[in-house]
């Protein structure tokens, strides 16, 4: 496993605030044991969950032009019919994935394909299960062409803790099933819409793995 490049920023500050913090309190307390030693303890659990936060998990990814693969790591909170307003302007099917702080926040394209449309909107940091962080957060929305002339769109949604959105997608490029799309910091979620006559292969409450878990199949 390796550290993602987004986190070496990150990682780099947590190390100079750990750095000043134990010299500060070597400096201004070196007799008091306790402190010296919560102050390690602290450190360490910091830069622990900041690491595993970025963390890279190797993953061998089979790809399939009929399969639709998970975007994200997390847990299925939403499987409903709904109006996509932005890009289809029609009925599609919404499957959206939660992702928690603990989770690996590396996003995959779930086909390979043309981007055919992208946005991005600046918004707010709506809690990511609000029902209404869909359309007012901090997003990108992406659309991809596969080969075979399938369209699915996914979004890329902020939530309370995460205030960064990293995209690597442009229009008109071509996109491979399974490799990194983007990166979202901290806690956020993912929303796919499938076409109506998609079969769905996960359920609400499911947790899946982003590039490794099937969110559903072509029809």
């Amino acid at each position: 496993m390796t550290i993602h490049k987004e986190g070496y920023t990150s990682l780099a500050i947590v190390a100079l605030v750990i750095f000043v913090a134990n010299a500060l309190v070597h400096y201004f307390i070196p007799d008091a044991t306790w402190a010296v030693w919560l102050t390690y303890i602290l450190s360490f659990l910091l830069f622990v969950t900041i690491l595993q936060f970025f963390r890279n998990p190797r993953r061998r990814i089979t790809t399939d032009e009929n399969l639709i693969l998970c975007p994200a790591d997390g847990k299925v909170v939403v499987i409903e019919e709904v109006e996509e307003t932005e890009y289809f302007q029609d009925r599609r099917i919404q499957v959206s994935i939660f992702m928690s702080p603990i989770n690996v926040h590396i996003n995959r394209n779930p086909v390979s394909g043309t981007v055919t449309f992208f946005r991005y909107h600046p918004g707010k940091y709506l809690v990511a299960w609000h029902p209404k962080s869909s359309t007012l957060n901090e997003r990108t929305t992406i659309a991809v062409q596969t080969g075979q002339g399938k369209e699915i769109l996914f979004r890329q949604i902020a939530g309370a803790m995460a205030r960064r959105i990293v995209w690597y997608v442009e229009e008109g490029a071509p996109v491979q099933q399974g490799a990194e799309f983007g990166f979202i910091k901290f806690g956020s979620r993912v929303d796919v819409f499938l076409p109506l006559d998609a079969k769905v292969d996960v359920k609400i409450g499911d947790k899946v793995s982003g590039g490794l878990t099937v969110l559903g199949r072509f029809q």
